[in-house]
C-alpha cells in the first residue's frame, strides 16, 4: 500500500520501478523511520511546553509524567491577562512588519547593484560583504548600542528595522538568485526608457518571489525571536517586545516554572503558525539563491 504511491511519483532518486527491489524497499523503510524519529525529536520540545503548562506546580515537580491530569485552559486565559500579550503582540508586530521592508528594500538593492549594476568596485563590496559573514554579529553589540543612543533612536523600533535592513547572508541570497534572471527582460525594460530604481521595482522583484518569500520568513523569525537588542534599545519605554517581555516576566517574584511555561508557549505560537502555512515556500525557496544555472 505504501508503495504503491510512487505510481505517480515523476521525479527524486527513487522510482516506482526501483521499489520492485526488496533491498530499495528495505532502503525506504528504514529512510522513513529516520524521518520519523527526527520528526519526533524536533517536535518533543514544544510538545511537552504545551502539555507541561496545564500542570500545577504541586504536579509539575513530583510527576514525571507528560501528559497532564487535567487540561485547564482557565490557567493559559490567567497568563494572558497576567502578561497583557496584547500589547507586546503588537509591538513585536511593528518591530517584524519594519523588519521585513528594510530586509527586502535595503538587502535587495545592494544584492541588485552587486547582480545586476556591476558598478566599478563592486568586486571589493562582495568581498567586504563576505568577510562580513566572519565577524559574529554580538562582537558589535557595544559599538552600535552607544551610536543609537548617541543619535537618539533609544526607545524606538527604527534601530531594529535597519539592523536587518542590513545583512549579509540576505545579501547573498538576493545577488545569487538576480544573477539567475534573464537579461533579455532587463534589457528590454532599458530600452522602453525604465530607470534603474523602476527595473528593480517593476521587474526584478516580481521575478523574484520565490527568494524575497524566504528572505521575508527568515526576517520575520530572526525579529520576533531577537532579545538582546530590543532589550537594550525598548527596555524601560512601553515598547518592549514578546521576548523582552518573557525576560521581564521571568524576574518577577510571583511567577512560577509553570507560569513561565505558559508564557513561552505563547511566545512560540506565531512562529509555529507561520512555518505550517509556509512550510512549502520555505523548503521549495530556501535554495533558489544557492545554485547558479
Amino acid at each position: 500500500m505504501f508503495f504503491d504511491r510512487y505510481q505517480k511519483k515523476q521525479d527524486g532518486a527513487i522510482r516506482f520501478y526501483d521499489t520492485k527491489s526488496i533491498k530499495t524497499k528495505i532502503l525506504c523503510i528504514i529512510i522513513l523511520i529516520l524521518c520519523l524519529l527526527m520528526v519526533a525529536i524536533c517536535l518533543f520540545p514544544s510538545i511537552w511546553v504545551f502539555l507541561a503548562s496545564f500542570k500545577d506546580i504541586k504536579e509539575f515537580r513530583r510527576e514525571a509524567t507528560i501528559l497532564p491530569q487535567v487540561f485547564d485552559i482557565q490557567k493559559y486565559i490567567e497568563t494572558w491577562k497576567n502578561l497583557k500579550f496584547v500589547t507586546y503582540y503588537f509591538n513585536s508586530a511593528i518591530v517584524v512588519a519594519g523588519s521585513v521592508i528594510c530586509s527586502v528594500i535595503f538587502n535587495g538593492l545592494l544584492a541588485y547593484v552587486l547582480a545586476i549594476l556591476k558598478p566599478k568596485g563592486h568586486k571589493i563590496v562582495l568581498g567586504l560583504i563576505m568577510w562580513s559573514l566572519l565577524i559574529p554579529a554580538t562582537t558589535s553589540i557595544v559599538a552600535l548600542f552607544v551610536n543609537i543612543n548617541k543619535i537618539g533612536l533609544n526607545a524606538s523600533f527604527v534601530p531594529l528595522w535597519l539592523v536587518f535592513g542590513a545583512n549579509a547572508f540576505y545579501v547573498i541570497l538576493f545577488k545569487n538568485f538576480f544573477e539567475g534572471l534573464p537579461q533579455e527582460l532587463i534589457e528590454a525594460a532599458k530600452l522602453d526608457g525604465c530607470g534603474v530604481l523602476r527595473i528593480f521595482l517593476k521587474i526584478i522583484l516580481p521575478l523574484s518571489k520565490p527568494i524575497v518569500m524566504v528572505v521575508v520568513i527568515f526576517t520575520i523569525t530572526a525579529a520576533w525571536s531577537d532579545f538582546l537588542l530590543p532589550y537594550l534599545v525598548l527596555n524601560g519605554s512601553s515598547k518592549e517586545t514578546v521576548m523582552v517581555r518573557l525576560f521581564a516576566y521571568s524576574s518577577s517574584k510571583n511567577v512560577n516554572d509553570v507560569d513561565m511555561l505558559r508564557a513561552v508557549a505563547f511566545s512560540i505560537i506565531p512562529p509555529i503558525i507561520l512555518f505550517t502555512i509556509f512550510q512549502k515556500q520555505i523548503t521549495d525557496g530556501a535554495t533558489a539563491g544557492a545554485v547558479k544555472e
